[in-house]
């Protein structure tokens, strides 16, 4: 949630100020697999820098930021849909993965980002959007050479969300398109709410392996708006791993996983095409909800919720 700045110590002690994280994103997970490089080894490029850096960054804290950078994939997708073309040197790498992201054709049109701070030094951004829990050495460096730095936080349900939109909006100086989204996003949350829909409403959204989102989740959220609850005796919070036996006994109506699993291509797939799952759980019962509508709150809500009441439309009986 929305935290005043507060005083913070870098990795070397020396006082810095973290600025406040935005919002409330699941994608900060998927960035954890590319390493930091060694502190020492970044800072002998950026620390060159540095000085001429900081009175520039000082000054531009308080102004609209002109010079926007993202780290991250929820940051990535708001950015490129709130700010102006000009006002952005770069996204994530992961910003044109269409597996992931919903605005991958357009993220094309931007700068790649290589994540390493002594990529972004040169570029001289006076925004650095990153994920709370990603990278955190390259935080600490950036953060002690003057970046302004904000953290995206992960969200959980759609109130968060909009909360999130407005925050990253105001943040990069278009309060105005902020409200535009949201009201983009409730109108098709009031089209996923007028859909046709099946009488039974249980369902689980399982991953390789058993792993299954808890209702403390954005995928647990666009679920219920499509009046898909879990069953109960379901993982709570954020949810956990149900063996495949406790997945039989609880008996979801509907199985629902990111993307359709016919032949098993690695360990933790076996469990989705078990010969007791496939029996219980042929196509006509099973959802596919994809990544990319999952990972983050912001434009991709909007195409969340047309896809599920597409999903619900095909299921209900007098289709």
């Amino acid at each position: 949630m929305p935290a005043e700045l507060v005083p913070a110590q870098a990795g070397s002690g020396h006082p810095v100020t973290t600025e406040r994280t935005v919002g409330a994103i699941g994608a900060t997970r998927q960035t954890r697999r590319y390493l930091d490089r060694p502190l020492a080894q970044t800072m002998t490029v950026a620390l060159s820098v540095a000085v001429l850096l900081s009175g520039e960054l000082c000054s531009a804290h308080a102004e609209t930021p002109r010079r926007i950078a993202s780290f991250n994939l929820c940051a990535d997708q708001l950015v490129a849909t709130l700010a102006d073309p000009e006002q952005v040197v770069g996204l994530s790498p992961y910003a044109s993965d269409p597996r992931v992201s919903t605005i991958a054709d357009k993220a094309r049109t931007f700068t790649r980002l290589q994540l390493q701070a002594e990529a972004l030094v040169p570029l001289r951004p006076d925004l650095v959007l990153v994920g709370i829990w990603d990278r955190p050495l390259t935080q600490r460096l950036l953060r002690s050479l003057g970046f302004r730095v904000v953290g995206v936080d992960v969200v959980g349900d759609l109130n968060a969300a909009r909360a999130q939109i407005r925050d990253v909006a105001a943040l990069i100086g278009h309060p105005e398109r902020g409200e535009a989204l949201i009201a983009d996003i409730d109108a098709a949350q009031r089209r996923l709410a007028t859909a046709p829909r099946p009488a039974s409403s249980t369902a689980l959204l399982v991953g390789n392996g058993g792993y299954t989102v808890g209702p403390d989740s954005l995928a647990a959220a666009l679920m219920a708006e499509a009046g898909l609850t879990p069953p109960r005796g379901a993982p709570k919070r954020y949810g956990g791993y149900v063996p495949l036996e406790r997945l039989i006994e609880l008996r979801p109506d509907y199985l629902v996983t990111a993307s359709a699993v016919d032949v098993p291509d690695g360990q933790g797939a076996l469990y989705l095409t078990h010969p007791a799952l496939r029996a219980l759980y042929p196509p006509s019962r099973r959802i596919v909800l994809p990544s990319r509508f999952t990972l983050c709150a912001g434009p991709s809500l909007i195409g969340a919720f047309d896809y599920l009441a597409d999903v619900m439309t095909r299921l209900a009986p007098s289709h």
